[in-house]
């Protein structure tokens, strides 16, 4: 996944709008986020037609700026005939970068499809398509909710890396100890593509907490505290995020992290403040 690079190796995560008003604020968000020159935009995906469909279409949308755009492609729920096709039409499109994810099985869905794990999906799409497509994965470095334990993601991790992804990006996390921990563990393993951190920016404290606990991410105690002391107070919160959020960029950078990820929620300007604070 490439483009001529900010120096930094920068990039940003979309998710697909509902509303015509969404997908034109979007655009301008699009351009805003192209101007610092990132590596690539990754554009979400959730299973069920017209979710897929929103997804092409936006795929479209923001690659317009000349930016390479890299479509989440999930494998729970779907058959290998509708993933082929999914691909043949990436293809066409002049997509070459993919995010390969297991996906979550959707509500009243009831086949779990016939890939039931991401490595069986990038060994699929290396089958299917060759080198075409440079595929990143997906790592969690306070492990996947549903892992037994740490050693075990990392493990099955590993294994999604050996079966031919390209580079890694992670869940979003707050303590630079976890993703170095996961790092040195997966290295141990013999991983050795990069593993790109997940960089969420803090500008609301509730959809944060609510959204972190769904996911496994550990919002550290005294973060929590700290936002809860804040209340409604919306400019303290992303004040002190951006601060946060800043020192954590910095710490993995200087550690030694081949890049940053960032999970924009299709807002430009929080990220963009932690961009200029990290030199960007």
């Amino acid at each position: 996944m490439s483009s001529q690079e900010h120096p930094l190796g920068i990039s940003f995560e979309f998710f697909p709008p509902n509303t015509d008003a969404g997908r034109e604020k979007l655009i301008h968000v699009r351009d805003e986020l192209a101007a610092r020159q990132p590596r690539f935009f990754s554009v979400t995906y959730g299973a069920g037609g017209s979710t897929q469909a929103r997804t092409r279409d936006i795929v479209r949308t923001v690659s317009q700026c000349g930016i390479t755009t890299a479509p989440h492609l999930s494998c729970i729920g779907s058959e290998k005939a509708q993933l082929r096709d999914l691909l043949a039409q990436y293809r066409e499109e002049g997509v070459d970068s993919l995010v390969a994810l297991r996906g979550d099985m959707p509500s009243g869905m009831g086949s779990i499809g016939e890939l039931r794990y991401a490595n069986e999906l990038v060994e699929f799409i290396r089958a299917e398509t060759g080198d075409h497509f440079d595929i990143a994965v997906a790592a969690y470095p306070e492990s996947h909710p549903q892992a037994p334990n740490l050693d075990k993601d990392v493990e099955n991790f590993a294994r999604k890396m050996k079966a031919g992804a390209n580079m890694a990006i992670t869940q979003y996390f707050f303590t630079a100890d976890a993703y170095f921990n996961f790092v040195e563990k997966a290295r141990a393993l013999g991983v050795e593509q990069p593993i790109i951190p997940g960089i969420m920016p803090i500008t609301n404290y509730t959809k944060l907490a609510r959204f972190s606990d769904a996911c496994g991410a550990e919002i550290p105690r005294w973060i929590r505290k700290q936002l809860e002391a804040y209340g409604d107070d919306s400019e303290a919160i992303a004040a002190f995020g951006t601060d946060v959020v800043s020192r954590l960029c910095e710490r993995l950078l200087d550690g030694g992290a081949p890049g940053l990820h960032f999970y924009t929620l299709n807002q430009a300007a929080p990220v963009l403040k932690i961009v200029d604070n990290i030199g960007g």
